[in-house]
């Protein structure tokens, strides 16, 4: 099982027709917004020409009158961060409709900034790992090290670099959780 927003969802297995497979989610995926009264117009799924890609996925759909967005990339494959974006999609639209959740909490949760993957960029850069890097522990390794550097309490400390260390981790820890 994955825990990805709050959510246990089962780990994708898919191993073959991987193309046909990944339209046959983004489908789902239409579906699933049709529910919403969102339609194919309104949404947008960028496809990967080669489905077994490490590449993130990414939606973006008109709601509520805003433009709402989720993108995930922790999985090893495109049609698999896809995957993702479908079950977890599917468990909050459900939330919406049974009342679980206001259309606000909805809004906010797939909110993002249109400079959002110039901001998480940014934050890997302030932490000095990669750009591309997915690796939670390698992500928070990196962190601490800087953490315990620039805390206000040591000698050579700095509160606001220890701020933007702090923002950064949680920036990607959003994207990654």
């Amino acid at each position: 099982m994955l825990k990805i927003k709050g959510h246990s969802i089962p780990k994708p297995e898919i191993t073959t027709s991987f193309s046909r497979r990944a339209v046959a989610i983004k489908n789902h995926i239409l579906n699933t917004l049709k529910r919403l009264g969102v339609d194919a117009d309104h949404a947008d799924i960028p496809m990967e020409t080669f489905a077994t890609r490490k590449t993130p996925a990414s939606i973006s759909w008109y709601f509520g009158g805003r433009n709402l967005k989720y993108t995930y990339g922790q999985m090893p494959r495109f049609i698999e961060n896809l995957y993702v974006i479908d079950k977890i999609l599917e468990i909050e639209i459900e939330r919406l409709i049974s009342g679980e959740i206001t259309l606000d909490q909805f809004s906010n949760e797939f909110s993002e900034d249109d400079d959002h993957l110039d901001q998480l960029k940014e934050a890997r850069k302030t932490l000095g790992i990669d750009e591309e890097e997915k690796d939670f522990q390698v992500i928070s390794k990196s962190y601490k090290k800087l953490a315990r550097i620039h805390h206000p309490d040591m000698p050579n400390g700095s509160h606001e670099e220890f701020q933007k260390i702090n923002a950064a981790h949680k920036l990607i820890q959003k994207e990654l959780m």
